[in-house]
């Protein structure tokens, strides 16, 4: 049913708690997975703030680390690393390798009508070439 998942991780809590439902998608189903996270464009002036998300290198370890945590779990992962905006890039790696579902945390607030215009979590709903699975 789900042979490709992809996984679109941050540096949030609910993307934690929602990779212990991708172990268990990938298990049931004997699933690809593929890891995703995408560093946002910065400005000189963001480059300097503290948004992990920001900088390639800390990206790059956010990968590092969730694929290190799904071989802990016997799961082999494909990750992938991108730039630009968030929504957007989510949307078109799912098109890009045909992923049966797009799994994500949320916390929830972008999913009211007066967060929905800002949330990542809203924008990939709305624009997923697949099914969403949202983690609470």
């Amino acid at each position: 049913m789900f042979k490709t998942i992809l996984f679109p991780v941050d540096r949030s809590q609910e993307a934690v708690e929602a990779a212990e439902v991708v172990v268990n998608l990938v298990q049931t189903y004997q699933s690809k997975l593929i890891l995703l996270s995408v560093v946002e464009k910065a400005t000189a002036e963001e480059l300097s703030s503290s948004d992990a998300m920001k900088s390639p290198e800390k990206v790059e370890k956010l990968l590092q680390d969730a694929k290190d945590f799904f071989s802990n779990q016997g799961i082999e992962a494909e990750v992938i690393e991108k730039e630009g905006k968030p929504a957007f890039v989510i949307c078109d790696v799912a098109d890009e390798t045909k992923a049966n579902i797009i799994v994500m945390g949320c916390r929830g607030l972008g999913l009211t009508e007066e967060g929905s215009h800002d949330s990542v979590t809203n924008r990939v709903i709305n624009l997923s070439p697949c099914p969403v699975l949202i983690v609470p």
